[in-house]
């Protein structure tokens, strides 16, 4: 029961990945601004962070250019889920934005207790 429980984790993190991209994708195309700069942030900001992310954080670090362990792993997570919640209420979906990073939080919690980290 609890190796379903820590793949249904694992899975959620994946998801909270997507989610994080298309709340940045969502902000930028939302912005008051021309088209072509809505474009450019909904497509560039998007790029922006999956490349971070493969830089520094893919596949737990197994799979990053440049793996980060410890509290520099923790600390790329909260800036990489906090932007996601941030772009969210950005564009304001503020109630979403709370869930999202809420949700952050107890996945986050549970792969530590669960050694999933």
């Amino acid at each position: 029961m609890l190796g379903i429980a820590k793949g249904a984790n694992a899975a959620l993190m994946f998801f909270l990945e997507l989610g994080v991209l298309a709340s940045v994708g969502y902000w930028g195309f939302t912005l008051s601004a021309a088209w072509w700069i809505r474009l450019l942030a909904g497509v560039g900001a998007p790029a922006l962070f999956i490349a971070a992310w493969a830089l520094f954080g893919a596949g737990g670090g197994a799979n990053a250019t440049f793996p980060l362990t410890g509290l520099a792993r923790a600390a790329l997570e909260i800036l990489w889920f906090g932007g996601g919640a941030v772009a969210l209420y950005a564009s304001g979906l503020v109630t979403p934005a709370v869930v999202f990073f809420a949700v952050f939080v107890v996945n986050a919690v549970l792969r530590i207790i669960w050694k999933q980290v």
